[in-house]
């Protein structure tokens, strides 16, 4: 019998009276592999990170790391080490102390220690630190003190809270560079959670999104956000333009479906067994939709889908603007996304403009509705 991934979660739920928070999860996590868990709050993503820790016990189901059977085994002697959103920085240490709080048991020479310690602030970048007071560091070098702390022991596996959340827009995105580069480096599998959809997509190999204590879809980040199946990990990572569908024909994995707004599209449905007569629900990307003046002849209805339309709003975001079009057939406008390339939005016109849209048939995307979410307004 060939051996278990690093990490598997094996039928897994944890209840709480009548609140499933966790609900019969089963994941694969493979060795050195840094993986995410994305999704709102309350969808038991937490809960699922703290069963893996220890702090919390299982319901039902089992959790394996390294082949070994973790039920029996308290939190303090897994091999695992967790840090927190709040750092839990211990403000009467330097830190120097801090980071060798873990080693306290080990009865290690003042010179071992030392050399532990640190080789730990070389590897967060705080060399000369040592002596630093805990209330003297910054949020991204109270999270670097932190991580330093729970990798000092060598863990088989790091489990992350929610460890950027307390750090302003600019600093977590330079943080989300630097954990990736520190992951990569000392090669530790690192398990994270988090409801910033672009942290999880900018850091994992592959990510689990949840919802309602239930794994919807687990994948790449390039896979979830080009081709996803689930309507719901559509909606959620990323803007998306949903509707209804329903499959009228197939050939190969070439689809024709009818929509409930923009009538009947063609699609390529490779990877997914939707047969005629499906209902199903259908998505295409803002950015994935072409902008041309209604006097362009430029448009090609043998190479793309096309509809005419009028801008009726726009909103610029510095990098892009959101554009939003009225179709006849569509009861809610059309959003498409450009990014604000030479002036790309100004040379649109004003709203009130008469446009084509058009888009391939890879763009559109076929995905499947699931009970495990409550229905989106999308």
């Amino acid at each position: 019998m060939p051996d278990r991934a690093y990490i598997s979660i094996q039928n897994v739920s944890k209840h709480f009276g009548s609140i499933h928070a966790v609900d019969q999860v089963s994941l694969e996590i493979q060795k050195g592999e840094f993986f995410g868990l994305l999704g709102s709050s309350g969808c038991g993503k937490t809960t699922l990170l703290r069963m893996l820790a220890g702090f919390e016990t299982l319901t039902m189901g089992e959790i394996y790391i390294d082949n070994e059977a973790t039920t029996a085994i308290p939190h303090y002697q897994r091999p695992v080490n967790m840090v927190f959103q709040s750092y839990a920085i211990f403000p009467h240490l330097n830190v120097f102390q801090n980071i060798a709080f873990g080693l306290r048991k080990d009865r290690l020479s003042k010179r071992v220690l030392a050399d532990r310690v640190n080789e730990a602030l070389a590897l967060i970048k705080l060399e000369g630190y040592g002596k630093r007071g805990a209330n003297e560091l910054s949020g991204g070098q109270r999270q670097r003190v932190a991580l330093a702390r729970a990798l000092i022991k060598k863990p088989k596996v790091l489990l992350l809270d929610e460890p950027l959340g307390a750090l302003d827009k600019k600093l977590r995105e330079q943080m989300q560079l630097e954990l990736r580069q520190l992951q990569k480096g000392v090669g530790i599998t690192f398990v994270f959670v988090t409801h910033d959809q672009e942290e999880a997509l900018s850091m994992s190999d592959r990510i689990a999104v949840m919802s309602n204590g239930k794994v919807l879809e687990v994948g790449s980040p390039t896979d979830l956000y080009e081709r996803p199946t689930n309507r719901f990990v559509a909606s959620f990572l990323g803007a998306m333009n949903l509707m209804e569908g329903e499959i009228k024909s197939r050939r190969g994995t070439a689809c024709v479906v009818e929509t409930d707004r923009l009538g009947l599209l063609q699609a390529d449905a490779r990877g997914q067994d939707f047969a005629p007569g499906e209902k199903i629900s259908v998505g295409i990307r803002p950015e994935n939709i072409s902008i041309l003046p209604a006097t362009s002849a430029d448009v090609d209805p043998e190479e793309s889908q096309t509809v005419q339309g009028v801008i009726t709003n726009m909103a610029y975001l510095g990098d892009r603007s959101h554009i939003y079009v009225t179709i006849p057939t569509s009861p809610e406008p059309l959003l498409v996304a450009r990014q604000n390339l030479d002036g790309v939005a100004a040379n649109l016109g004003s709203t009130d403009a008469d446009i084509f849209l058009s888009w391939s048939p890879s763009s559109v995307l076929l995905l499947k509705t699931s009970s495990a979410y409550p229905p989106d307004n999308s």
